[in-house]
């Protein structure tokens, strides 16, 4: 063991800096949170061990109940619906077209902006009343609805802010296409298969693989959605919580009404939601999903 430390000291020693900060920074919180989780702690005074009555209270708790409604459903159309339009546009760019590298960063830039508290802004203002939507509904004649302040529209708004963010599953599609040997679609068309044949025999089978990729990362992101849904519903999750996201429930909790113990259950309930969703992801996946060094 320690011939195994000296031979490895220099790796160690510049690795040293990640570990202190993972530790630290990373480790730690985890740990500490779920300290917190039971007890009744307000960020002032010193945390009090209470057992498992935040649990037992979020089992109680009509607002809890509803942001998992909200969240489950962003996730459910939100993440199917990116991935279709991302592939659709994969799709289209693998035909050859002019200036990819172009198109690839413009659709790759709302990835690395629609995070950001000024995207979700702009978003807000897209969508009021006198905003660029209904002034363009009202081109065509159509009445634009109250997208912000009518609950059966409002989550909308996230999830068209949510589909737009296709760029990262859009590269990652592509590069997948890329990777399809040509000479299957030659040998489909010789065989007189039609598009949707060769699409549903040759693409998607060989594509499996990446669409799990994208699934599972997209499903993660739309657990964790918090910018968008915390400005658009000023924070609140207005208008009566139809915008009352898991993170932005948490954060109320926490930093709105101080109760940090209640707020830490309420993280490892969203980090068990996600392990599990994840978990059944990996575990269906082997009905679906084929690699190409796999034995039959």
């Amino acid at each position: 063991m320690n011939k195994f430390i000296r031979r490895n000291l220099a790796g160690y020693t510049f690795l040293l800096p990640w570990l202190i900060g993972f530790f630290a920074l990373a480790v730690g919180p985890i740990v500490s949170s779920l300290y917190l989780s039971f007890t009744d702690y307000d960020a002032v005074a010193a945390p009090s061990w209470i057992g498992l009555e935040n649990y037992e209270f979020m089992v109680k708790d009509r607002r809890f109940w509803k942001a998992l409604s909200v969240t489950f459903s962003f996730v459910v159309i939100s993440v199917p619906a990116k991935l279709v339009f991302a592939l659709a546009v994969a799709m289209i760019l693998d035909r050859g077209v002019r200036a990819i590298g172009w198109y690839r960063a413009l659709f790759y830039l709302p990835s690395i902006l629609g995070g950001s508290i000024a995207v979700a802004v702009l978003w807000r203002q897209l969508f009021e009343n006198d905003g660029l939507v209904n002034t363009l509904l009202g081109v065509v004649g159509v009445d634009g609805p109250n997208w912000l302040s009518d609950p059966r529209y409002s989550l909308t708004t996230l999830i068209v802010l949510a589909v737009w963010q296709f760029g990262s599953p859009m590269l990652i599609f592509l590069a997948g296409l890329r990777a399809i040997p040509q000479e299957l679609y030659e040998a489909a068309e010789i065989d007189a298969a039609g598009k949707f044949r060769r699409f549903f025999a040759i693409t998607l089978p060989l594509l499996a693989p990446v669409i799990f990729f994208n699934l599972v990362l997209q499903m993660i992101e739309a657990f964790k959605s918090f910018s968008g849904a915390f400005v658009i519903s000023g924070g609140k999750g207005a208008p009566l919580d139809s915008l009352l996201f898991f993170t932005v429930y948490l954060y109320n909790e926490a930093f709105s009404y101080f109760r940090m113990g209640y707020a830490s259950a309420l993280a490892w309930v969203l980090l068990l939601i996600i392990a599990v969703f994840t978990a059944v992801a990996f575990w269906t996946s082997k009905y679906w999903v084929h690699y190409e060094n796999e034995r039959s």
